[in-house]
């Protein structure tokens, strides 16, 4: 694993255990020399994360639209920055980038990210690992929702091995490499 891609929030969240993991997540991938592949952006989690990478000597792709540069939420630090047209083509980049996907909590955006890249799994179009790293059961709702939807017969019992939650940031890397 050389290259992770990290779905996450533009906003912290209310609870400071959210920027605590963004941060430990840095950390961690930075000392295992794991290059981050993320949304761009400087604001919320994707900033702290970034920022956690950046501080502790490690390498940060950021792929964001040209929309939300001109809202100038874009990270000026990173070691490079890869600027798109749309939202579909910064998904398609940051997976073509990246050897693996890690989820930390998000809203809309990161919820969005994660679906398409565990259907893309489930499709066949690609083998690559897909972990959510949770804090407090952060996920334990996403799950149930898969859950719900696989007990309805909307998708077969193995939609549930298309990914793995995790509340420890080295076991969930752990489970990607």
């Amino acid at each position: 694993m050389k290259t992770l891609c990290v779905f996450c929030g533009s906003s912290l969240g209310f609870k400071p255990e959210f920027s605590e993991l963004a941060q430990n997540l840095g950390l961690r991938m930075a000392k295992r020399r794991i290059k981050l592949v993320y949304g761009g952006a400087k604001v919320g989690l994707m900033g702290v994360l970034a920022d956690a990478v950046l501080e502790n000597g490690g390498i940060v792709t950021g792929v964001i639209p040209e929309f939300l540069i001109k809202a100038e939420v874009v990270h000026s630090s990173l070691t490079e920055i890869i600027v798109v047209d749309t939202m579909h083509e910064r998904k398609e980049t940051m997976y073509r980038l990246s050897d693996g996907f890690v989820a930390i909590p998000g809203g809309f955006g990161t919820l969005d990210e994660v679906i398409e890249v565990v259907t893309w799994r489930l499709l066949g179009l690609h083998k690559k690992p897909v972990a959510m790293l949770s804090h407090n059961h952060y996920w334990e709702t996403f799950s149930a929702l898969i859950e719900h939807v696989v007990k309805q017969g909307f998708a077969m019992r193995e939609a549930r091995e298309l990914f793995t939650i995790h509340d420890d940031v080295d076991q969930a890397i752990d489970i990607i490499k």
